[in-house]
């Protein structure tokens, strides 16, 4: 009788276990087939970058003829790219800033306080997500004009910074929300002011939401066209998406030029997420269970 029960038990693991074997190699499967799919254009990127424009119509997705960084160094020279590069850098960068800096403080306030106008406040950052910026793109324009910003770095500042709040507002305030009451009761009982309780133990504690915030926003400014292009007129104010137009020709485009310039914008972009990637996916799973 037991010889008979160990025989079905075995009969009944043994597929069991093939099944989910088999479930498993589908599923790695799946996900290696998904990462091929995203990463191949940007293998295609980096080996279109070291080619001629001649050597990209002949052979577009083979590998280079000869690996060389003559691209990247007339990409640096030739399209004035540092300028460009550091624009990017200062405009993006002080828009982060300026709106992690914001965002948090007005998340706290929401997260953590309950007062008349609460709910208000916060359906009005919500609705600033439904929004999109470029309908009041006349208006932006003409507050521009009239506060003496067109052509400046502050003009694309503060325009970032306000289109960024609604949804940084939004994130924050899950986090803050979740945060036991009784860290606020130990640091006042410590002696720490208001400002204090904010900054040195609620804030370090949200570092996965800040760094999603920094990404969320720091990509789509840093290849942002649309404002530089509205904003900007001067050669030497100018950020990298809006002064890579000179390699666009009326008659003829340098592609080979146009790749090795795109290559060394992203890998800033590729530098933040390694730095904040173990903060960012602990911000998006975070997020997931946050109310």
């Amino acid at each position: 009788m037991r010889l008979d029960l160990a025989a079905e038990r075995k009969a009944t693991v043994a597929p069991r276990r093939w099944r989910a074997a088999v479930g498993k190699v589908l599923i790695y499967g799946g996900l290696t087939l998904l990462a091929l799919i995203f990463v191949y254009p940007l293998f295609l990127m980096v080996i279109t970058a070291f080619k001629s424009t001649r050597e990209i119509f002949l052979d577009p997705f083979g590998l280079p003829s000869r690996w060389s960084l003559e691209p990247f160094i007339t990409v640096w020279r030739r399209a004035n790219f540092s300028t460009y590069f550091r624009n990017s850098v200062l405009v993006t960068a002080a828009s982060t800033v300026l709106v992690l800096t914001c965002s948090s403080l007005a998340a706290y306030a929401l997260g953590r306080y309950r007062f008349r106008l609460n709910n208000a406040l916060y359906i009005f950052f919500l609705a600033g997500i439904m929004i999109p910026i470029r309908l009041g793109v006349l208006p932006l324009f003409l507050l521009m004009r009239n506060l003496n910003l067109l052509d400046t770095h502050w003009s694309l500042i503060l325009t970032y910074a306000a289109s960024g709040m609604p949804m940084s507002v939004f994130l924050l305030t899950g986090f803050f929300r979740t945060l036991p009451r009784e860290l606020e009761y130990a640091a006042r009982i410590d002696g720490c002011s208001e400002f204090q309780t904010f900054s040195r133990v609620m804030l370090p504690l949200v570092r996965p939401g800040l760094a999603t915030v920094t990404i969320v926003n720091f990509v789509p400014w840093w290849n942002d066209f649309f404002f530089p292009l509205l904003f900007i007129q001067s050669d030497e104010l100018k950020t990298i998406p809006l002064g890579m137009t000179i390699f666009f020709g009326q008659y003829m485009t340098d592609w080979g030029l146009l790749f090795a310039g795109m290559l060394i914008a992203s890998l800033p972009l590729l530098l933040l997420y390694l730095v904040m990637s173990r903060q960012f996916i602990e911000g998006l799973t975070a997020g997931a269970v946050k109310g």
